[in-house]
């Protein structure tokens, strides 16, 4: 199946971790079905289509967690495929998608600034705050807080095997908050220091249960057990469809190389590495859940998506997850 080299390009650094966290995740998928749409050779509405799926279906193969990723990725087709069910020519197909891949972009440049307003109200001065991993909704919430006045405090892991929360902290520390970086399994010596844990989210499923960055739900287990509140924050197009219809999120498990050395490796074949990027968090460790639009406990996880399945029809929407799911 013919796509572009950019289009390509953007898969593979989604699969090797160039382009990570799901919002980056979601922006560089829109992007590049809009740069697809913009450089196909096309000549009829069916090339078009086939160009387009095919483009989805390379995108759709890179991270098997990442929700925003198919949703971004649905977000552009339904539009593309709904015009083309009404007989649009290829012009007015490829602006469909073009438009279709800007709102998308639009959105979730949109979603942010509203979830940092919105996260900030959480947050009083004299806080001191556990966040884990690099999520950017997060230290948009943390950096309107501090532009607001208040002092705040945070506490970051480092987030092991790849070390995203050194992001963090070097992000938050531009923006003048004072931070300390910890080891992941020193979240619960700190916990009675802690006033609130803010973390993000790679998938929301429909009973409010989230997918985050490793070692979340055991951060959000020592919170609940030391009754400090947890607060996720996640864009609408974090929350995962599929969940509805029974679909479980996929978790995924990355190369062993990433927690031990090859050599190691070699040295001691008998020794198994397990590395999952990802694990659940179940809705009873979750106080809240911050989004743009506002704030929800996570037991109404199930209204977000169904307002955002109304918005294109559920027919549609839902006819459109079942084909992402045989891809």
């Amino acid at each position: 199946m013919h796509f572009s080299a950019k289009l390509e390009e953007i898969a593979k650094a989604i699969e090797e971790m160039r382009i990570r966290g799901a919002t980056p995740i979601a922006r560089a998928v829109a992007e590049a079905l809009t740069l697809e749409a913009e450089e196909s050779r096309a000549s009829t509405p069916d090339e078009f289509i086939r160009e387009m799926d095919g483009a989805a279906r390379r995108l759709l193969s890179t991270r098997p967690t990442a929700v925003s990723l198919p949703n971004a990725i649905r977000f552009v087709m339904l539009r593309v495929l709904s015009a083309y069910r009404n007989e649009a020519s290829l012009d007015e197909l490829r602006k469909t998608a073009i438009e279709a891949g800007r709102e998308f972009l639009r959105r979730v440049d949109e979603a942010k600034k509203v979830i940092a307003k919105i996260g900030s109200r959480r947050i009083v001065s004299g806080d001191t705050i556990l966040t884990h991993c690099n999520s950017s909704a997060v230290i948009a919430i943390l950096t309107e807080a501090k532009r607001q006045g208040k002092d705040i405090k945070v506490i970051a892991t480092e987030t092991r095997p790849k070390f995203q929360g050194r992001l963090t902290a070097m992000q938050l520390a531009e923006a003048g908050i004072p931070v300390t970086l910890i080891v992941d399994s020193a979240a619960r010596f700190f916990m009675k220091k802690i006033d609130k844990v803010f973390v993000g989210a790679d998938a929301v499923a429909s009973n409010g249960a989230v997918v985050n960055k490793v070692g979340t739900s055991m951060i959000a287990l020592a919170a609940k057990e030391a009754r400090v509140r947890v607060f996720v924050a996640a864009e609408t197009y974090k929350f995962s469809p599929e969940t509805i219809i029974g679909e479980l999120i996929k978790i995924e498990e990355r190369s062993p190389e990433e927690v031990a050395p090859r050599d190691f490796l070699e040295r001691y074949p008998s020794i198994s590495v397990r590395n999952p990027s990802f694990d659940v968090t179940p809705p009873d460790y979750i106080d809240l859940i911050i989004t743009e639009k506002g704030v929800i406990p996570p037991q109404a996880a199930y209204l977000i998506i169904q307002s955002e399945i109304s918005e294109v029809g559920y027919e549609d929407y839902m006819k459109y997850t079942t084909y992402l799911e045989e891809s």
